[in-house]
């Protein structure tokens, strides 16, 4: 282990566990978001069904970032979470309300039927806009003294991490409708496209209006990009603008796989879009873990805290991704509405 550069091992761990959480539970969210404005009941009843077998499931991602950064990085933890306990408040408390709306909605009739679609959709309205609220907090910077949090409560409360919030909630329901169009056939699938052409040009336009913010905010990521005006780095801009073309790219084959009736197609272009956008935040933020007051040597456990870490985590995310694997392969295929919970 001591050759092993284990702070770079683990915050690539615990990025790619960031990632597939987006990926996994990104499009339930998306779902739930949509929920309420389905045409009919019976298309509500699909919508669920859709992710109901693999929401449990997707959170686990959650559970392993989250537990990842307390165990490898505790600096980070320390850091990180007084500045956004209201946000991840808000998550934990949404996410509540949304697991438990899937257990009783179906035994549900009326009126507590209606209040139960009220709890999934708001549920995970609000679960994804903390999302977006404490990931704008985090790029935005987290004011540091010592390596502790020195700001104020609100300090996660900006007009950047409003528009990160707003961003996240037409994320997920871009991948949300995207993978309705996979599950789905008929009326459903076609209103689902729909939504998923307005969504793709809303994310698109609000990843625009993020990727120049998070420079003209700082310096250190304007001169990261080679943006630092007037002093262009041509070379270093040249280097990451594969970035933004592979963007324009994926918006155009998920608009023409959308527009030409593709099945799996969108969704893949959608996951494209959110991985080409994570790998900005990356660059941006590299090698800071805390933007930019700790980076990825400063906030890392003991070598032997992360080395036996590393060891029970190289036995354990295989598991994880192959109980994902199964339990996407079972539940394959489209979804009918007397299917699911009952």
């Amino acid at each position: 282990m001591e050759s092993l550069n284990l702070p770079l091992i683990w915050a690539g761990l615990l990025a790619l566990a960031v990632f597939m959480y987006i990926l996994l539970d990104g499009f339930d969210l998306g779902v739930g978001i949509m929920f309420p404005f389905a045409e009919h009941d019976q298309d509500r009843d699909v919508m669920m069904n859709s992710v109901a077998p693999v929401w449990d499931g997707n959170e686990t991602w959650l559970v392993l970032g989250g537990g990842g950064l307390f165990a490898a990085f505790p600096k980070a933890y320390a850091a990180l979470m007084p500045a956004v306990y209201m946000p991840i408040g808000f998550l934990l408390t949404a996410l509540i309300f949304r697991g438990v709306a899937f257990e009783f909605r179906f035994k549900a009739h009326g009126a507590a039927r209606r209040l139960w679609d009220q709890a999934f959709h708001w549920g995970s309205v609000v679960a994804t806009f903390a999302q977006g609220l404490v990931l704008g907090a985090v790029v935005q910077g987290i004011h540091l003294e010592d390596g502790r949090f020195a700001g104020g409560m609100f300090d996660w409360l900006t007009p950047f991490s409003f528009v990160t919030g707003c961003a996240m909630v037409w994320g997920y329901a871009l991948l949300g409708a995207t993978w309705l169009v996979i599950k789905t056939e008929g009326d459903l699938q076609a209103w689902s496209r729909r939504v998923a052409m307005l969504a793709a040009l809303v994310v698109v336009a609000m990843m625009a209006v993020v990727s120049l913010w998070i420079p003209l905010q700082d310096f250190t990521v304007a001169a990261r990009w080679g943006l630092d005006y007037p002093n262009i780095q041509w070379d270093r801009l040249a280097l990451f603008s594969p970035v933004p073309l592979l963007v324009a790219l994926s918006f155009l084959l998920l608009w023409r796989g959308l527009w030409r009736g593709a099945t799996y197609g969108p969704y893949l272009w959608s996951v494209m879009l959110f991985l080409l956008g994570f790998v900005g935040l990356l660059i941006s933020i590299y090698p800071h873990i805390v933007p930019f007051g700790l980076t990825i040597q400063e906030a890392a456990a003991a070598p032997n805290s992360q080395g036996l870490l590393l060891a029970g985590t190289l036995v354990l995310l295989p598991v994880i991704l192959g109980y994902t694997a199964y339990a996407y392969w079972v539940f394959r295929g489209k979804v009918q509405a007397d299917a699911g919970y009952h």
